[in-house]
């Protein structure tokens, strides 16, 4: 009984800290969601009260005055775009460091882990020099394959830690059978790698959507903004023209994706940073 209470009062004690945090976190999120259905009046009248009646004018508002709907469409296709791109040039360079043993191997693995190190910042001027060079500024192009190449570090950390729990008899099994390396590589190796995979693909698909800097410096016309960028220049409008309901459901917009990824793929994300830090 004694020990039924002391396990009780630990767990209280551990819970009641993560309770508050909790409802710290969430707080402002509810209020954000709530004033998305206000009318400017509602909201400087009784900022904290429900809305009397659930207004989607806001949204609609948000999304054709403020061109939040180009924007998002924007932040998609860079998002998709930059970690298809991540994916496609981690996932062969993962499998030739763990795989195919060569001079420097190591060394080239430690240059990865190297550049996580580097602040992303130092290299947001060479950067924009380099894409001016190339004609390149204000693209969406161009802006993915920067955010991949950014992500390819982290995703080579992550990726190779689950490619080398893969048995190698299989790579040697399907050898014998006389497919090729890029063969086993495609229909042997990557299957494997689901769980890893998808890990990187959700961490870096939430930082590319939310990524503002890069978006600001490299690109300069409001027809290529981003959600960061849209949301930044709605701000600044808000202030001036109260649209503050507006601004809420812009805000609204902007971060359902990335709940309902998160609430999608939880067990996956978990499991996945679980089992690469343990086979890491």
């Amino acid at each position: 009984m004694t020990q039924r209470i002391s396990r009780l009062l630990m767990k209280t004690v551990i819970r009641i800290p993560l309770i508050v945090w909790s409802l710290v976190v969430l707080y402002p999120i509810v209020w954000m969601f709530l004033g998305a259905f206000k009318s400017n009046g509602e909201i400087f009248a009784s900022p904290w009260a429900l809305p009397e009646t659930f207004n989607f004018g806001n949204f609609v508002t948000a999304w054709t005055d403020y061109n939040i709907g180009s924007s998002f469409m924007n932040s998609l296709f860079v998002t998709v775009l930059g970690t298809a791109l991540c994916l496609v040039f981690a996932i062969p360079t993962s499998y030739a460091i763990e795989r195919i043993k060569f001079r420097s191997s190591k060394i080239l693995f430690n240059t990865y882990l190297s550049a996580m190190m580097i602040p992303m910042v130092l290299g947001w001027i060479p950067l924009f020099f380099l894409l001016l060079k190339f004609n390149m500024l204000d693209n969406l192009w161009a802006l993915s394959l920067v955010y991949a190449v950014t992500q390819i570090p982290f995703s080579i950390f992550i990726l190779t830690s689950f490619m080398s729990s893969i048995p190698k008899e299989l790579e040697e099994a399907a050898a014998i059978d006389g497919m090729s390396q890029y063969g086993i590589l495609l229909k042997v190796v990557t299957p494997l790698l689901t769980t890893g995979i998808i890990t990187v693909s959700i961490m870096n698909a939430v930082t590319f959507w939310n990524e503002y800097f890069m978006a600001l410096i490299f690109l300069q016309t409001d027809g290529n903004y981003t959600l960061g960028l849209a949301m930044d220049l709605m701000n600044r409008e808000a202030q001036y023209t109260n649209a503050w309901g507006a601004l809420f459901a812009g805000l609204s917009i902007a971060i359902i994706p990335v709940m309902i990824i998160y609430a999608i793929f939880q067990r996956w994300i978990v499991k996945g940073m679980m089992e690469g830090a343990l086979k890491g």
